[in-house]
């Protein structure tokens, strides 16, 4: 017997990555990550069939997320970094506006050339 769980759909051997349970009472079924054991009442999905999952009518899916997955960044998490690149590109132009000289940041620190929220773009030691 192979240690790798497979996809209890019938004719997929894909291995299995989330377990489905069903809440009779509720009429929910919930669909999560890979189950520690496999139980004899929960089906173990490929990726495939858990994306392509439908309940019937009148019953809720439940999708409950791996919390140990990766998260990918947010549209607002690429901007931000974006627009902060952009900051540190006109150094020159933020000492201007307060009212310090070129090449000193906030509180008088000689390393830092600009700030953007907690982004703070630093000197090279070199320069």
């Amino acid at each position: 017997m192979s240690p790798v769980r497979r996809c209890s759909r019938t004719a997929c051997g894909r291995p299995a990555v989330a377990t489905l349970t069903y809440v009779y009472a509720d009429s929910t079924a919930v669909l999560g990550p890979l189950a520690t054991y496999a139980e004899p009442h929960c089906y173990d999905l490929c990726a495939e069939h858990s994306e392509r999952l439908t309940a019937p009518r009148g019953w809720e899916v439940v999708r409950l997320s791996d919390a140990s997955a990766p998260t990918r960044p947010s549209g607002d998490d690429l901007e931000a970094l974006a627009n902060a690149v952009r900051e540190a590109a006109r150094p020159q132009e933020r000492a201007a506006e307060a009212g310090g000289k070129p090449g000193t940041g906030r509180g008088g620190d000689p390393m830092e050339v600009g700030r953007r929220g907690h982004l703070r773009v630093l000197r090279s030691p070199d320069n």
